[in-house]
């Protein structure tokens, strides 16, 4: 499979996700609960938040990664 560079990522909780977030928690969650849950106060924004500051660290953690492992990669030749 061919991948497509990404100009932009949406990430979302939908209805559905929390329908079987509550599912595995033993409990039943219908849609529309899930939905009024969703857009009650708030809320979606906050996770909308939420999901951009976890965004924005695995960004920071990946672009540090991958310059130490430059770093790593550029320092391990040959020693004379």
């Amino acid at each position: 499979m061919l991948k497509q560079k990404r100009e932009r990522v949406v990430a979302e909780i939908t209805a559905t996700h929390l329908m079987m977030l509550m599912q595995e928690q033993g409990r039943f969650l219908g849609q529309q609960q899930a939905v009024a849950f969703l857009n009650e106060g708030d809320r979606a924004y906050i996770m909308w938040k939420q999901m951009m500051y976890a965004g924005e660290n695995y960004i920071k953690s990946a672009l540090l990664q991958a310059a130490q492992s430059s770093v790593d990669m550029s320092n391990s030749g040959p020693t004379a």
